[in-house]
C-alpha cells in the first residue's frame, strides 16, 4: 500500500515567487518544473536531489477556480510503486476510492478518510 510520503501542495500567490522563495532562501532545489496551461505549471522543490518527499508549489487562484475548499486543507499527495493493489486494497477495506486516472505524468486517484478529506495516490516508478 502506501510506502511513502511523497509530495505536499503549498497554494501560493504567485509560483515564480514561491519558486524564488524556496530555492533562494531556504535552499531547496528544483525537482521538476511542468507548463500545465497558460500561466500555470507545475513546480515541484525539495531540500535535495536525492530526497523523495517534495513541496508542490500550485497556484492558490487556480485551484480555487478547480476546487475551492481543497485551499482550506492541505492537498497530501502519498505514493506508492503499485497503484493497482493499493487501489483494489483500498476498496477491499472500504475506503472510499475514486476513478482511476491516467495521465502522462503518472496514474493516479483519490480517496477520502472518515472525516471526507480527499488524498491523492499516485505512482511513482
Amino acid at each position: 500500500m502506501i510506502n511513502k510520503i511523497g509530495k505536499v501542495t503549498v497554494y501560493v500567490q504567485d509560483q515564480e515567487q514561491a519558486k524564488d522563495f524556496w530555492l533562494k532562501r531556504i535552499g531547496f532545489v528544483l525537482k521538476m518544473e511542468q507548463p500545465m496551461g497558460p500561466g500555470l505549471s507545475w513546480i515541484e522543490v525539495g531540500p535535495s536531489e536525492d530526497e523523495f518527499t517534495t513541496l508542490v508549489l500550485y497556484s492558490k487562484s487556480a485551484m480555487e477556480q478547480q476546487k475551492p475548499a481543497a485551499v482550506a486543507h492541505p492537498s497530501i499527495l502519498f505514493s506508492t510503486t503499485d497503484i493497482e493493489s493499493a487501489y483494489e486494497s483500498m476498496k477491499q477495506n472500504g475506503v472510499d476510492v475514486g476513478e482511476m486516472v491516467r495521465m502522462p505524468f503518472g496514474t493516479m486517484f483519490n480517496f477520502k478518510d472518515q472525516d471526507g478529506n480527499e488524498y491523492l495516490l499516485r505512482e511513482d516508478k
